[in-house]
């Protein structure tokens, strides 16, 4: 039996898998990514993947090992490890968690959003979420600092708290429906507050900004405006249709008799309507911008201009990485 050609060594396995110009590419990148399987992976399985993938930057290719399985090894070892310090990463804070941490998570802010404690226990629960997994997946530039950490996390919670209430006092004399969405005004207020405050570094100092090989040209704040802009649309797509098709469904089922008599099915509908809308709007909003997102070098401050035109003089376009 012959053995299987030695793969070439030439593969850029730093770079995603498939097309990242287009959003179908992308989509098939994040529906790997977000996974939920890989948290069910053993240490040992994770710790192949790293070998795999090392060995493999570093020039040496494992007898018999195939692209497919140098592609599965590279996305099992970028859904555990950081990027940036190649530390394993807290499970809860992993992008494949995502799904079934916010399916229980917004099952339960929908299910249970009529008492004002229910509301404020189920808005920390979700900031505290929220606050482990952007310190999980922080950019290496920029780490943040445990203040950094503590002002958001309180910053966040207090703003979809006050959002929850407030909205749930306004919508008293509103049909039932209405009330239903409150959850979801709060969850996008506070990502319009969390995102940013956790990554204020990035906006006073600016983010990496690189030329098409990754060759770093200088640090730009409005680079970092635009990434954090970019995220902040992401995430609140990515918790809209789980936040707004369930609440019409269960409005439906609770007129009939169906759930009048198994009350206690209420949650589990929810936490499962929310779930399968997960599957699917967590990696398609993740794939809405390019993780290397790009802008032409007229858009960032003069003085990164100059500093770029001294090195670049005909450069017109620069990348960063927009996290996520």
């Amino acid at each position: 039996q012959k053995m299987p050609p030695s793969l070439p060594a030439t593969i850029n396995i730093r770079e995603p898998r498939w097309d990242q110009s287009t959003f179908q590419g992308r989509a098939k990148h994040f529906f790997m990514v977000t996974d939920p399987r890989n948290l069910l992976l053993s240490g040992a399985t994770l710790e192949e993947a790293r070998r795999v993938v090392e060995d493999y930057r570093a020039g040496t290719v494992q007898p018999g090992l195939t692209e497919d399985e140098l592609w599965r090894a590279k996305y099992i070892y970028d859904s555990a490890f950081h990027p940036d310090t190649g530390e394993k990463m807290i499970l809860v804070g992993r992008m494949s968690a995502q799904v079934p941490m916010n399916m229980t998570i917004t099952g339960c802010m929908l299910t249970f959003y009529r008492t004002t404690p229910a509301v404020l226990f189920w808005q920390w629960v979700n900031q505290s979420f929220n606050a482990v997994v952007n310190y999980t997946n922080r950019s290496g530039d920029a780490p943040i600092t445990p203040s950094q950490l503590g002002t958001a996390y309180v910053s966040a919670t207090t703003g979809a708290v006050v959002t929850a209430l407030g909205l749930k006092s306004l919508t008293k004399h509103l049909p039932a429906l209405i009330g239903r969405y409150v959850p979801f005004a709060a969850v996008a207020a506070a990502n319009c507050i969390n995102i940013p405050l956790m990554r204020q570094r990035e906006l006073k100092v600016g983010i990496p900004v690189t030329d098409e090989n990754g060759n770093r040209l200088g640090e730009s704040t409005a680079a970092a405006q635009k990434a954090i802009f970019q995220v902040v649309v992401s995430r609140i797509g990515m918790a809209a249709p789980a936040m707004a098709i369930p609440p019409v469904i269960m409005n439906m089922l609770e007129k009939r008799a169906f759930l009048k008599r198994y009350p206690y099915l209420n949650a589990p509908l929810q936490v499962g309507l929310v779930g399968l809308c997960l599957v699917f709007a967590t990696p398609l909003c993740c794939a809405l911008f390019p993780q290397k997102s790009s802008m032409p070098v007229s858009s960032l401050e003069p003085e990164v201009q100059d500093q770029i035109r001294k090195k670049n003089p005909w450069l017109e376009t620069v990348y960063f990485n927009k996290g996520l």
